[in-house]
Formats: C-alpha cells, structure tokens, sequence
C-alpha cells in the first residue's frame, strides 16, 4: 500500500467519537431502559450479556474479513452498527432487549475490529503510534454521549430519539472513510486464526480490563440514581466522567507510554482502577461516586491500547487483523461475564456489592500484568 492511498487518522479518529457516542449514550439511558421493559437488575444483566453473545462471532469473522478485504469493511460497518443501535428502542420486555443487544453486539464486535485493525496498519505504514489517541477519541465520544443523554432525559427526550441521533452521526462518519475502502485488500488468502501463547496472553489482560470497564459503563449510572438517589443528570455524568478520565489517561499514554514497559501500564491501570471503584461502591454521596468512577476510567484506560497494540506490532503483517481479532475476542469475554455476573452478585446482595467483584477483576490484572512482557 502506498502513501497517496494510505487513509488518513481523521477519518479514524472520528469513527472511533462516533462508536463512543453510542455506548456513552447507551450507558446513560440504561435506567430509562431499565423502566421501558419493566426489567430487575438481575434481568438487566441477563438482557445485556446479548451483546457479547453477539459479539463473539462477529469479533472472529471480522478478524479473518479483514485481513482479506482490508479497510473496506470499515464504512459497512459503521453503517450497520449505525442500524443496529435503533433496535433497543423497539424492545417492551427484557427478552426483546436482550435480542435487540445481540444484534448491537455483532455490529459492534465487527466495528470494534475493523477499526482497530485500520489503526493498527496504520501505524506499521507510517511508523508512528496512534492506537491511544484513537482509544482517547472513543472515550471523549463516551463522554459526549453519556452528558448529552442525560441532559436528554431532564430535558424530557425519549430513549429512542437520543438512539436516533447517535445512529446518525455513525452513517455520517463512514462516508469521510470511504476513501479508505478502494485500497488494495490485506490478503488475497485465506488466513487462519491466532491462538499463540502472545495472544491469549494479550488476550487474557484485556478481558481483565474490558470486564471492569464495562461493568462500570453498564452500571455505574443506575448506582448513582437506584443506591445513591442521585438524579438523571447525575447518572448520566456517572459514566460521562468516567470516560473523560478515560480519555485523559490515554492521551498521557499517547504522550509518555513509550517510557514505560506494557508490563507497567497493565500493572498501574488495574491498581488504580481498583481503588476507584472501591470508592464508588462503598461511598454514600453522589459525589465521591462519581470521583470515583472517574479514578477507575484513568485506570482501566490503558488496557485497550495496550494490548490492541502490542497484538497489532507483534503480529506479521497480513495476519494483523486475525491478532487484533483474537485479543479483542477474549477481551469481549469480560464483557460476556461482566454484566450477568455484576448483576447476579446485586440481584442476590446488592448493587454495591456486585461492584465490589469489579475492584477484585482490577487486582488481578495488576498481579497478571506482567505477562505483558514481549518474550526476548
């Protein structure tokens, strides 16, 4: 591939704001969700394990699509994503919400690789780094989402419309990503998957991370408004700061994480992370809460680039999209387990509780992190 068809990091970049914009949006609306389809919290937690259901296979079939066609399948899977985030607002009951999340779930798994495997060659192809600013711009998107949503819900906007809008902006990003897409595919062959030792270690850590962030995404805005009796616009900023710290911990990665070792970051990301979260769970005021969800965003915001792009360097070239597949396939495990598992533990002891399983995830991949190391 040459440099006058190489894509611009633009384009990227405002597709990984548009893919944050959802799930913050999402995030905020999920105590209205909760109330549309009369759902526990023990229900809630079963309907949202549809989107790793969902997004298992997706993450495998894009990871083999990519290394064939390349980046032409980046702007059809903005577009189906965007498609897909309508469907939760059709559903009435937690089993029509837990369908509709398994089709949230594939699109996003096949988006989710898709990008990152474009980032990845990006930075082969220009030797420069790019996959923690790119996570920064999916956080500062989460960001947006998740204020913009619970300023919605005060202002009185229905779930659907604020779906809607997050829809739009996704199809709108896809178009500045077509230039992208008539490159030369990856690979002319059939490539297989990447099970290595490297990979399932990459892997293992950030199902570590992504179960603690997604527990946090799913359920801190209900703890703040069903624990803590905080208000829309409270739960909203529970993951909207959350996210904001996100993306200033992956801009300070972007800017100083090549002086640290993976190891390192893995290590410090889950301590902090830990501690955060066992604020959140363990306060009575709104405000510490949300301080401490914010400390767990700064913590768990390095796992994503961390391990997305060891995977994307360590691997040959026309098997990136197979490794950034496979690392993003575990990491999805702890979505898979994350909710159902925060939610079950609440169901039968409390929200509080169920949060506090969070803070132990966190310990381990700061005792696992230095699996991390690149072997010599």
């Amino acid at each position: 591939m040459t440099g006058t068809n190489r894509p611009s990091l633009w384009p990227l970049l405002a597709a990984f704001a548009a893919f944050g914009l959802f799930w913050g949006g999402w995030a905020a609306l999920v105590p209205e969700i909760r109330t549309r389809t009369d759902a526990s919290v023990s229900e809630l937690g079963i309907a949202v394990l549809g989107v790793a259901v969902g997004a298992l296979p997706a993450l495998l079939a894009t990871g083999l699509a990519v290394d064939r066609w390349g980046a032409r399948l980046l702007p059809a899977t903005l577009v189906g994503f965007g498609l897909a985030v309508l469907t939760p607002a059709l559903a009435s009951t937690p089993l029509e919400l837990g369908l509709t999340l398994v089709l949230v779930g594939a699109a996003s798994g096949s988006l989710d690789v898709a990008i990152n495997a474009t980032v990845s060659e990006w930075e082969t192809d220009t030797g420069r780094r790019a996959m923690a600013v790119a996570h920064a711009f999916f956080s500062a998107g989460v960001v947006v989402g998740a204020i913009a949503a619970g300023l919605a819900r005060e202002a009185g906007t229905s779930a659907p419309a604020v779906l809607g809008a997050c829809a739009a902006v996704l199809a709108l990003t896809a178009v500045p990503n077509l230039r992208g897409a008539s490159r030369t595919p990856a690979a002319s062959h059939r490539p297989q998957l990447d099970f290595s030792r490297r990979v399932l270690v990459l892997g293992g850590l950030c199902a570590l991370g992504f179960l603690v962030e997604g527990g946090i995404e799913n359920w801190s805005a209900l703890h703040v408004e069903d624990s803590l009796g905080g208000s829309a616009l409270a739960g909203g900023l529970a993951p909207g700061l959350f996210a904001a710290s996100m993306v200033a911990g992956r801009v300070l990665a972007q800017a100083f994480g090549g002086r640290f070792s993976d190891a390192s970051l893995l290590a410090a990301g889950g301590l902090t992370a830990a501690a955060g979260v066992a604020l959140a769970a363990t306060t009575e005021s709104v405000p510490v809460a949300l301080l401490g969800f914010a400390i767990g965003g700064a913590g768990v915001s390095v796992v994503a680039p961390v391990t997305f792009g060891a995977a994307g360097r360590d691997a040959a070239p026309l098997r990136r999209g197979v490794a950034v597949g496979s690392v993003t396939t575990f990491g999805y495990l702890g979505f898979l387990v994350g909710p159902p598992l925060v939610g079950g533990v609440s169901g039968v002891a409390s929200l509080r509780v169920g949060l506090l399983v969070l803070v132990v995830v966190a310990l381990l991949l700061t005792a696992g992190a230095g699996a991390a190391r690149r072997p010599s």
